[in-house]
């Protein structure tokens, strides 16, 4: 009984955020034993992305510790090797774990270990930058990161194996564009006390703090994920790494449908790595103001709380048209940019550039909502972890060739980063026109 009234209370939150107002649930995709849990499981999904999505924000590699490095007297070599850290850690090494989970029946609790991990890890970071300092503490936080980054790829897997086990078919992307869209929305606030509480402040004591909520936020992320209620799956048939790795590589020459899935998703790279070219861009353009990065962050913020909800419905009904749409919007921003370069200096103003931030920031929402939801739409429920690692392992290769497009705009122009990933995203735009329907990705014709 107190199952059952527990589920009447969620059904009005549930149905308010997936929009689901059917009184006959359908739940393609998931097990009819789990159907009665979908608003539950949507509700503490939400609220694990809202935590997360804000913790990584608190503790960002793009802003939080690389200002932590800058206090600490870290050298600038360091700083520079975050990103490519989180990438590369995040990514690369989930083809090796993929079998492993396999072995797990609730794969929730994958997610839940390597959300407190990533707790436990922000913690160490803030002690490092307190006890010590420059190349010691650096290297410190910079291992520490790369580790954080470790767990996160092993959470990615779990993460949308678990979302195809217990959201049905056609709530996914909204799933997604909800954990985005509140996420932002408290990020967005968080920004604004950001830029008024840290301006001409260099003492690490402000910034442990953040760091510290961010670990309380991923073991609250944690906790909330613990709380789904999902079904066991098979166990059977768990493989090593390099079996895991040959049948990623059968299933990339056998399935024409997951070797353009994969095309698509290494030339939307193009969209996102783009934001801080055009960070560079508009610094080299523009006259210098205080104001003037917080304006940024707001018309990125607001592109994600305004677009979210429209790409994740989008996405249920066609995840291909999705990613087609916001390749083409990313392309326009990088035209943009250069009509804005090519304006009278007079012309160019903050307020002109934040526009293109929006529409990045809106291109950037699609493209993960969108790659987010085909992939767990159109994988075989049994093989779903190998489709994630697979691709995410090959997409994080790729993404370490990144570093050439920072060695194209320190060798030319930051405008010259920004059409590289332009064009990229344009050709990510046709290549997607080809992509078949997730449920079409085995047929032989396509």
């Amino acid at each position: 009984m107190s199952s059952r009234n527990d589920t009447d209370r969620l059904e009005l939150p549930y149905r308010i955020l997936s929009g689901d107002d059917s009184d006959e649930r359908a739940c393609q995709a998931i097990p009819d034993s789990a159907c009665t849990d979908v608003p539950r499981n949507y509700l503490l999904n939400v609220a694990n992305g809202a935590a997360t999505k804000l913790a990584e924000q608190l503790a960002s590699p793009g802003l939080v510790l690389p200002w932590v490095f800058a206090a600490i007297g870290a050298p600038a070599v360091l700083s520079g090797l975050l990103m490519p850290a989180k990438q590369a850690g995040s990514l690369l090494p989930q083809i090796a774990v993929a079998g492993r989970i396999r072995a797990v029946a609730r794969r929730k609790w994958v997610w839940t270990a390597a959300g407190a991990i990533q707790a436990g890890i922000l913690v160490l970071i803030a002690l490092a930058a307190l006890a010590f300092d420059g190349w010691t503490a650096g290297l410190a936080i910079l291992v520490l990161f790369a580790l954080f980054s470790l767990a996160s790829g092993m959470g990615s897997v779990a993460f949308q194996d678990v979302v195809g086990k217990t959201i049905p078919k056609g709530r996914r992307g909204r799933l997604l564009a909800n954990r985005a869209a509140i996420g932002g929305a408290l990020t967005l606030a968080v920004a604004g006390v950001l830029q008024i509480s840290l301006v001409d402040r260099e003492q690490v004591a402000i910034t442990v703090p953040l760091i510290l909520a961010a670990a309380v936020l991923w073991l609250a992320g944690a906790v909330a994920f613990a709380a789904l209620r999902e079904e066991a799956g098979a166990t059977s048939g768990g493989r090593t790494m390099i079996s895991e790795l040959g049948h990623g590589v059968s299933l990339f020459r056998q399935v024409a449908g997951f070797r353009r899935y994969i095309l698509v998703r290494c030339l939307m790279l193009g969209v996102e790595l783009a934001m801080p070219f055009y960070v560079l861009h508009a610094a080299a353009i523009l006259p210098a103001a205080a104001p003037t990065l917080a304006l940024y962050v707001f018309a990125v913020g607001g592109a994600n709380i305004a677009s979210s909800p429209f790409w994740g419905r989008f996405s249920d009904t066609s995840s291909r048209t999705v990613l087609t749409i916001a390749g083409g919007i990313a392309a326009a921003a990088g035209l943009g940019a250069l009509g804005i370069d090519l304006l009278p200096e007079p012309l160019r103003t903050p307020w002109l550039y934040a526009l293109l931030f929006f529409a990045l920031g809106v291109a950037e929402s699609g493209v993960r909502i969108g790659r987010k939801t085909y992939l767990v739409d159109a994988a075989p429920d049994d093989e779903r972890p190998l489709y994630v690692a697979f691709s995410n392992t090959t997409v994080g290769l790729v993404a370490l060739c990144g570093g050439l497009l920072g060695l194209l705009a320190d060798l030319t122009a930051p405008l010259a980063a920004v059409l590289a990933t332009a064009t990229l995203a344009a050709l990510g735009m046709m290549a997607s026109r080809a992509l078949p329907e997730p449920a079409d990705m085995f047929d032989k014709s396509t």
